[in-house]
């Protein structure tokens, strides 16, 4: 845990309290007393997307060392917990699925590899998302296109850009650089940098594959939406599924784009705000569903944390 991270998360939760404060105090907690239990058991419709999302990464890693989808789930809740509730700027995760994958006899390249191409594809899938959301708030007159593109020319510039890296093996490049540099002291490292650059560089020429793996992570974020559907409904506002789509993939656009945040502390919260308003939600109403949201990170994500750790320990005591 670096001390920025900390820092950004101590900030975060104080804006997160004080937005949430800022509402209808009463009102929010009566929402939520209201739906009472529901909201635990609400957490639970996170797993499909998580499902899903395990699916697309398999995908990715063909050949006999693929975990099974349980297994490939189990990494997915992982990654998850780690980056929403750790100061690791959402890259902590991919790290300790790479020692989870290595401790259950993948090979470093298949591990290293299908997890570069899962985050690059994850970005373009998201973005797909995004666009789908707007395009539904366009079509309604919430916001204007011209907006919605330019931010599309963006989001797709910097996939773009992830991807290319990867094609081009600009990793074991640079690796091979710092080796000559350092006397060939890194050369362990170089070797098992290229490895993962032509396993990536292979991958990316099964468009089959890269084709599937996309519509498996947009269905995932689809799914997501389910969330908010039922969250909504057991607070007694219930929404069209439109609309939960539209809230859904306009939050995780924040989230990520906060991913310094640990746990997107205080923007979420006030993505959630500003996101509700335009879909005709009150203020307290979106508070309390940024709660919702709040109580299936610590529902899902803290046992996710436990089982890290937990692998973490077999893979110690191995060592």
């Amino acid at each position: 845990m670096n001390r920025l991270g900390l820092l950004l998360a101590a900030v975060g939760l104080a804006l997160a309290v004080w937005i949430i404060a800022a509402q209808d105090f009463s009102a929010v907690g009566a929402l939520l007393t209201a739906a009472g239990f529901g909201l635990i058991l609400a957490s639970f419709t996170h797993l499909p997307a998580m499902v899903l999302n395990a699916w697309a990464w398999a995908v990715l890693m063909p050949g006999t060392q693929r975990p099974n989808l349980l297994l490939m789930t189990h990494a997915v809740w992982i990654r998850e917990s780690v980056n929403a509730l750790l100061p690791v700027g959402r890259v902590g995760g991919e790290v300790a699925t790479y020692r989870v994958l290595r401790g259950w006899g993948v090979g470093v390249a298949p591990a290293a590899g299908g997890l570069l191409m899962d985050v690059a594809l994850s970005l373009v899938s998201q973005l797909l998302f995004a666009l789908l959301g707007l395009g539904l708030l366009a079509a309604g007159g919430a916001v204007g296109w011209l907006g919605l593109l330019l931010g599309l020319a963006v989001g797709f510039g910097c996939a773009g850009a992830f991807i290319a890296a990867q094609r081009l093996a600009l990793f074991s490049r640079v690796v091979g650089a710092l080796n000559g540099v350092a006397a060939g002291r890194l050369s362990v490292f170089a070797e098992h940098s290229a490895r993962i650059d032509r396993y990536v560089r292979r991958g990316w020429r099964r468009p089959r594959a890269i084709a599937l793996a996309l519509l498996w992570q947009l269905a995932a974020w689809v799914a997501g939406s389910l969330e908010i559907y039922v969250a909504l409904w057991l607070l007694g506002h219930p929404v069209t599924l439109a609309e939960a789509l539209v809230i859904e993939s306009l939050i995780q656009a924040v989230s990520s784009a906060a991913f310094l945040v640990p746990g997107a502390l205080g923007v979420q919260e006030a993505g959630f705000i500003g996101i509700g308003a335009l879909v005709g939600l009150d203020p307290a109403t979106s508070a309390a569903l940024a709660l919702t949201r709040r109580i299936r990170d610590l529902v899902l994500y803290i046992p996710g944390l436990i089982a890290w750790v937990w692998a973490e320990r077999r893979l110690s005591g191995r060592g």
